[in-house]
């Protein structure tokens, strides 16, 4: 590549010209055109308009070739700065950083290689886009957030001892947890009835805009996940979408492609992507109130519900009142419909099981 002191030096002899008599068009010391034409002197663009005034060129010219010089010349960038731009125009490594997956200042290994271990490839061009079933995205577009999230549950749950799955065992757990329906306290009983019924439960906190309820997954033909990430933090929801997963997980779901479940009750359960989320949403639905006996009292009440009313009728399920609202909520399409009664329980969930988010980071080893 021709230096900017080379195009000079071609321009002078092109004009006969000595490094004096360049020097004195421009009303400078020879030792200025030396600098130049040896390259130890950068041209400026003042400099660049002047000499083409001199030399009858385009200043233009002279000004880019000295950029392409430079350019050329000078150190490439720090190399963390690419892997930090590829990793962040693919994934949310802003927020995997806050939340502690990946830690480029304290961590080992730099940045990229902490990225790879977190999704347990070799090079960021091998991680995978596993395979799911997501009621709101195609199948083979897997958005960025929700892949970090889902492997975050894979990360912790793998590092999780449980017995061997016992589906017996998860339909008794499931008959104990309607005992725990009353109550917000009765939630931090969970993990130990999944855990003995031989589930992995992994509560990991959503990343924003990634609109994930929970995931049913297996690690193995007898290992079951259920994830959750408590988007809402609200009794009618915490049930409602676990037990969508222990449904899946009944019915031996996602087995072969991990299902990531996103909006779950914002919408009609019957109107299913497809027939493992109807069933999974009619036995939820179900479980929360009897559909039945739910339709008759919204037929009877409709279009007057009183907050005894629908108190008298939670007691009669042996429910609580917020599993009631949030049917109702749903049915009228009121969402500020008896509202207080739809209490929080991940503070309660959170006395018996380490979850991660929230400040909290569950620690793994990679």
């Amino acid at each position: 590549m021709a230096s900017p002191g080379d195009l000079i030096r071609k321009m002078m002899e092109a004009k006969s010209w000595t490094q004096s008599d360049l020097a004195y068009a421009l009303g400078t010391k020879p030792a200025a055109i030396n600098q130049i034409i040896s390259n130890k002197r950068a041209i400026s663009l003042n400099m660049a308009k002047a000499l083409g005034e001199a030399l009858s060129c385009d200043p233009a010219t002279i000004a880019n070739t000295q950029t392409l010089w430079d350019l050329e010349n000078t150190a490439d960038p720090d190399p963390s700065i690419i892997a930090r731009s590829k990793i962040l125009s693919q994934y949310p490594l802003r927020e995997m950083v806050k939340r502690g997956w990946v830690d480029p200042e304290h961590g080992v290994g730099t940045l990229e290689e902490q990225v790879c271990r977190f999704f347990g490839v070799a090079t960021l061009n091998d991680v995978p886009h596993m395979n799911y079933s997501a009621k709101k995205t195609s199948y083979d577009d897997i958005p960025p957030e929700q892949l970090a999230w889902l492997f975050r549950v894979k990360t912790i749950a793998s590092e999780m001892t449980t017995p061997a799955f016992d589906k017996l065992k998860l339909e008794e757990a499931i008959e104990e947890f309607k005992n725990l329906r009353s109550e917000p306290d009765g939630v931090r009983h969970v993990p130990l009835l999944l855990e003995r019924a031989g589930v992995r439960f992994v509560v990991v906190e959503g990343i924003a805009k990634s609109a994930i309820d929970g995931v049913c997954f297996w690690l193995s033909g007898d290992c079951p996940v259920i994830g959750l990430s408590l988007r809402y933090d609200r009794i009618d929801n915490f049930w409602f979408v676990l037990r969508h997963e222990c449904a899946h997980v009944l019915h031996g779901h996602g087995k072969i492609d991990a299902i990531v479940d996103c909006d779950l009750g914002d919408s009609d359960p019957k109107k299913a992507v497809n027939e493992d989320e109807r069933v999974a949403n009619q036995e939820a639905a179900d479980f929360c109130v009897p559909e039945k006996k739910m339709r008759s009292f919204y037929l009877r009440k409709k279009p007057f519900f009183s907050e005894r009313d629908v108190l008298a009728f939670s007691i009669r399920m042996d429910v609580h009142p917020g599993l009631v609202v949030g049917q109702l909520q749903r049915r009228m399409g009121r969402y500020d419909f008896l509202r207080r009664h739809l209490v929080k329980v991940r503070e309660v969930l959170a006395r018996s099981m380490m979850m991660d988010g929230w400040g909290d980071l569950v620690p793994t080893k990679r």
